[in-house]
């Protein structure tokens, strides 16, 4: 895996801030493969309750993630919750992903 013990805690305590300390974060993409270089930081969300306004706490996320990580990096966050159908990108993800 491609982030610091220091980006992990990071990446898990912001989320704590926005969703709640029950939501699983999963790293996956390109950033799990220790062998590449660069890419985004891509994660899932697992919330395990539903969530006022997910799109507005995914973008300030989005944000605080920028900002505390120390500058401009592309990080795609998505958001599944409990009571969502699994999409294929979803599956894909907990096949593959690794949790924070």
């Amino acid at each position: 895996m491609r982030l610091t013990k220091e980006q992990q805690n990071i990446i898990k305590d912001k989320v704590n801030q926005y969703f709640g300390p029950d939501t699983q974060v999963i790293l996956f993409g390109s950033r799990t493969d220790d062998q590449l270089k660069g890419g985004d930081i891509d994660l899932l969300l697992e919330l395990n309750t539903a969530v006022e306004n997910p799109l507005k706490k995914n973008i300030s996320l989005n944000a605080a993630l920028q900002i505390a990580l120390g500058g401009p990096q592309k990080i795609d966050i998505i958001i599944h919750q409990k009571s969502d159908p699994p999409t294929s990108l979803y599956k894909s993800a907990l096949k593959e992903g690794v949790r924070l």
